[in-house]
């Protein structure tokens, strides 16, 4: 069952896909976690000059 919200700004209406909402905040906190990481092993890492 897929649900959806109409999201109402002035003359524009707009409609909201739960499911696709939700892929979206996935994909988000994926990216976060691959950012994490990435961050995480460039700190043990001498800088070179």
């Amino acid at each position: 069952m897929v649900f959806s919200r109409l999201i109402i700004d002035g003359n524009a209406v707009y409609e909201i896909d739960d499911a696709c909402m939700e892929r979206r905040r996935r994909r988000l906190e994926e990216l976060e976690k691959r950012q994490d990481r990435k961050l995480q092993g460039q700190e043990g890492k001498p800088v070179s000059r």
